[in-house]
């Protein structure tokens, strides 16, 4: 009896370790388009934003914040009257909206049931970047010409500070314990922020890393994912500041999420459409997986973390116009009509 028991055991034991070698030999997904979604409509893009719950994604547009219903894959409505919008924070607890109006300096506050406007909140000149801090329970706004950041209390829709960067505040993210760390996109450094107290606690160098774009968290190890205009992705610790490693990336990045479910982080890049899959081995090992085709232009993406599908936006683009005093580099032109949303999303090989 007691043999049996001990061959019954070690059967237990050899498989056990047969499913977990499987697990970790089998195939990685590859991500890949899966949809193309002609939208439309007039003016350039920015940030997005996806909601979850509510299964829509929000899109920044030049003058107004389209709504679009991923279950459809249509456009249900608009937030209209956002001169210069760049960015847009959802706080599903209090129903409510906020965007980041440029050209007005001001944040439009809006219901996210019936998209209408709420009122809005004067902020610092060129607000960008914007986010919601739960720890807080106030949305951050990252002025772009006045280098500075706006805290606007999420629940009374009013100023509640606002702390100097000394810089220019690129993108930013809530770690949800009272910190936010924001790229100064002319200093290649990261700003630690106090979102309690409304101070800067510290800045941190990213050298190798210039021009920081966009920002990831992995909120459980602590490292911070930023993607950075000379072509790599810098993992920093989120604790001490240190630059744990860099990795390559495509031209053009302005953006990077984490999706804490499969440890991986993303980087968009716009110049050459692609987009760049990194693979959390472990809190300090780190490596490249994949460099998915996407489009030209799409240079920003949002996660939704239900399905784990990337959303991106970009248009076809013409010739640019002629050179101007005032533009002597002008952007190329956007095909009339052309404006889409893509879905991508992982797949078996």
């Amino acid at each position: 009896m007691r043999v049996r028991c001990i061959r019954t055991v070690l059967a237990c034991l050899i498989l056990g370790l047969l499913i977990r070698i499987a697990a970790v030999a089998s195939p990685r997904e590859e991500y890949q388009v899966l949809k193309k979604i002609t939208l439309g409509g007039e003016g350039g893009w920015d940030y997005l934003i996806v909601d979850s719950g509510a299964h829509r994604v929000y899109i920044s547009r030049s003058t107004r914040v389209m709504v679009v219903d991923l279950d459809t894959s249509t456009a249900v409505g608009e937030i209209p009257n956002t001169p210069g919008v760049h960015g847009i924070a959802l706080v599903p607890e209090l129903g409510r909206g906020f965007t980041s109006n440029g050209r007005e300096g001001t944040a439009t506050i809006f219901d996210l049931k019936s998209l209408k406007s709420l009122g809005s909140v004067k902020t610092g000149d060129n607000p960008d970047a914007i986010i919601y801090d739960p720890a807080s329970k106030r949305v951050f706004t990252f002025n772009g010409r006045s280098n500075d950041t706006t805290a606007i209390d999420a629940a009374a829709g009013t100023v509640a500070g606002s702390i100097p960067l000394g810089g220019r505040p690129e993108f930013a993210t809530a770690d949800g314990n009272g910190r936010i760390f924001v790229n100064l996109e002319d200093k290649s450094e990261v700003a630690v922020l106090d979102s309690q107290k409304l101070t800067l606690k510290t800045r941190w160098a990213l050298a190798p890393c210039e021009e920081p774009s966009g920002m990831a968290l992995d909120k459980q190890h602590r490292r911070l994912f930023i993607g950075c205009r000379n072509k790599m992705m810098a993992v920093m610790d989120a604790d001490n500041g240190k630059v744990i490693t860099t990795l390559p990336i495509g031209t053009g990045v302005d953006a990077n999420v984490f999706d804490p479910d499969t440890q991986l982080a993303f980087s968009s890049n716009g110049g050459d459409g692609t987009l760049t899959v990194v693979h959390e081995d472990s809190p300090d090992k780190f490596s490249v997986v994949q460099n998915v085709e996407t489009a030209r232009g799409a240079r920003t993406m949002a996660l939704d973390p239900k399905t784990h599908n990337i959303y991106l936006v970009t248009a076809q683009f013409g010739p640019p116009p002629a050179p101007t005093p005032e533009q002597p580099r002008p952007r190329p032109s956007i095909v009339p009509g052309s404006f889409e949303l893509l879905v991508v999303g992982g797949r078996k090989p």
